[in-house]
């Protein structure tokens, strides 16, 4: 649901945190669970986004604040306070949102689940109905993959980053008592069990079934309990700056230990005693760790896995609406004429097109593209294999860093150089974040180039349910700076001061983005202090960038209205008397996840439009190679000013409304 966020804060402060901020982004989700406009299985779908987002924060950003912690600590000890402080407020909020996510499901969503007769069986016994499909489940799949250990002091045992386990209390025939860890293995069959009883159906969790014939993996020994627990550890990556070996082999030899690293949270049973606690603790080396206790079932990420198949109880579908091609080719239509591409409510189908056809076409001689998140049975991957296999000289930049899709992409970068393509990595330093994609083509063609420039990735899966816009163009400054981005990529190095390269057209992160940002800042609050038309609409998917920020409260103060569409971390505070009167958040929460990056500047009413992959971000704009880029064209301006205006007036409604009126807006326009 669209919402307006208020951060006022009582004390007079000028930002506010930005792993609170991601926090309050994160209880938004959650709060979606209990929209009663929203469909059930939608609902368990915003249950699960939120616990995934939750576990990759205590895997990247609570390992951050941890080494912040040590290292301020050492230096000051008012530092070192100030993150223990932030630590305690962040267990503090996190332990509140899963006592919501306890009651939303607890007493909503399983009822509501009842009453569609789907019975999710939680925290009780596995009905005698469906006992025999149970044990007949577990000695036949699970019981294959089920471990067990002793746990005392001379246990060498590790647990595995946010795998599920047991802590199991037994006593054998003797009265001596012991403890074992026993893994509950969710990743090797499904997490759930489903079986169909008349017109009802039952759902079990594996948890349960395992737990239930515990008897038969310590036959002879009484089952005094079994309480369930997972550890979140660390997930950075971290890469020196000089390095001898290939960046791909090195990657993969630190994705091999991602899972290893020290361990930033301990999610336990809350019903597991004290005395069993501390035992875990002592042993697994787990005293550095956030302990929190939790319920009987952990990673409920996994709820959107459940067998649940109705369409009744999801979203009603939108068919994506198709480019309607003026000829033949997608090419040609792109010389005559600019084309823009709103994922998901337009068909992805177009941007494959242009891959597709440059593949083939007999007079496109070079293809380069920038890759950062690629689809695993990427189609786009497929077409430049083809196209090097047609003998067009093929050129990708490779960002391996994507966290969480290293893999991935190294699998892609072998099988595209296998192909005969040119495979750049970007130095470990410096990530390549922008989306373009650039075909040059031969003297007889009658333009040089197309180009592709995008807000989000170059990755068909994601675009269904991702709001991107991605601009093809034959504009001769546009495409000619694209060179010039690519041309820089292929050195395969950081910027340096004396690398000479001039845009005017594009703003691209650590050449001119900043200051070009600045400058169109500075020229709202000129027009605005001259009694001019002025104002300032941007929307993006994080605001952190503290001289950005202070550059907009400036414009604020000198009586430029600004509005804000800010989706994640938001450290700017709207609405401050004296700061920010000027400047609205809002939040959009929705079906799609709001992705696409939107700079609206007024202008004195010659309104400008720069569309691009970047945030508001110190990684952004110091650590990445971004790139935004300008809509010239008049008609896809007030398109894109108007799908603002559409989401900026929906915001404040009490129902979700933006996203579905942007998709009637476009449907009708086709």
């Amino acid at each position: 649901m669209s919402q307006t966020d208020t951060f006022i804060q009582p004390i007079p402060v000028r930002y506010l945190d930005r792993d609170l901020s991601w926090l309050i982004f994160n209880e938004r989700v959650l709060a979606e669970a209990a929209k009663e406009n929203v469909p059930l299985l939608e609902k368990i779908k915003f249950l699960s986004i939120y616990s995934s987002n939750l576990d990759e924060f205590y895997r990247v950003r609570i390992p951050a604040l941890m080494a912040l912690k040590k290292l301020t600590s050492k230096k000051t000890e008012s530092s070192g306070k100030s993150y223990k402080k932030l630590l305690k407020q962040i267990n503090t909020v996190v332990y509140r949102q899963q006592q919501m996510f306890g009651e939303l499901f607890t007493d909503h969503i399983l009822s509501e689940l009842e009453f569609e007769n789907i019975e999710l069986v939680y925290d009780r016994p596995i009905p005698e109905v469906i006992s025999v499909q149970a044990e007949n489940y577990f000695f036949t799949r699970a019981l294959a993959y089920i471990k067990c250990m002793e746990l005392n002091t001379d246990t060498d045992f590790f647990t595995e980053n946010n795998k599920l386990y047991f802590l199991v209390s037994i006593t054998d025939n003797n009265g001596n008592n012991c403890l074992h860890i026993v893994n509950i293995p969710s990743e090797e069959i499904p997490r759930f069990f489903s079986v169909v009883k008349g017109d009802k159906q039952y759902i079990l969790f594996i948890d349960d079934i395992i737990k239930e014939h515990l008897d038969a993996v310590f036959p002879g020994y009484t089952i005094n309990g079994a309480y369930s627990f997972k550890i979140t550890r660390d997930a950075a990556l971290e890469f020196d700056d000089d390095y001898e070996e290939g960046l791909a082999a090195q990657m993969e030899k630190k994705i091999a230990k991602r899972d290893f690293g020290i361990a930033t949270r301990f999610l336990h049973d809350n019903k597991m005693p004290s005395e069993y606690l501390e035992v875990l603790i002592a042993l697994l080396n787990l005293k550095g760790a956030n302990v929190m206790k939790g319920s009987s079932y952990h990673n409920l990420k996994d709820l959107s896995e459940l067998p649940i198949h109705r369409k009744a109880l999801e979203y009603p579908e939108w068919p994506s609406v198709p480019y309607i091609f003026s000829g033949k080719l997608l090419l040609n239509d792109i010389e005559k004429q600019d084309v823009i591409i709103h994922t998901p409510y337009n068909s992805y189908d177009t941007v494959l097109r242009f891959f597709n056809e440059a593949s083939v076409h007999p007079e496109a001689e070079e293809i380069y593209v920038t890759v950062y998140r690629m689809a695993y049975d990427s189609r786009i991957a497929n077409a430049l294999i083809s196209a090097a296999r047609n003998g067009k000289k093929v050129t990708v930049i490779v960002e391996l860093k994507a966290r969480f899709d290293e893999s991935n992409n190294i699998k892609w970068s072998k099988k595209l150089s296998d192909a005969g393509v040119n495979i750049i990595h970007s130095v470990p330093s410096l990530k390549i974040h922008a989306k373009i994609a650039l075909i040059k083509f031969n003297k007889s063609h009658n333009v040089k180039a197309l180009g592709l420039l995008a807000t989000g990735n170059l990755n068909e899966s994601t675009a269904r349910f991702y709001t991107d816009h991605i601009l093809l163009t034959a504009h001769a400054g546009i495409t000619s700076e694209l060179k010039q981005v690519f041309k820089f990529l292929s050195l395969m190095k950081k910027p340096e001061k004396e690398d000479h390269f001039n845009y005017k057209h594009l703003l691209v992160a650590q050449f001119n983005l900043r200051d070009k940002f600045i400058t169109l800042i500075d020229r709202e609050i000129e027009n605005a202090t001259k009694g001019l038309l002025s104002g300032i609409t941007i929307k993006l998917n994080n605001l952190e960038e503290k001289v950005l920020i202070d550059k907009l409260y400036e414009a604020s103060s000198a009586g430029v209205k600004i509005h804000l569409i800010v989706r994640g971390i938001c450290c700017l505070l709207p609405g401050v008397a004296g700061l920010s009167e000027n400047i609205t958040v809002k939040r959009i929460v929705d079906r799609y996840l709001e992705h696409g990056r939107i700079f609206i500047f007024c202008n004195n009413g010659n309104q400008e439009v720069f569309l691009g992959s970047a945030d508001w971000m110190n990684r952004n704009i110091y650590r990445r190679i971004e790139v935004c880029f300008p809509l010239y064209d008049d008609k896809l301006k007030e398109e894109m000013i108007r799908l603002m205006d559409i989401q900026l007036e929906e915001a404040d409604t009490d129902e979700k409304r933006s996203q579905q009126k942007i998709y009637e807006f476009l449907a009708a326009k086709s």
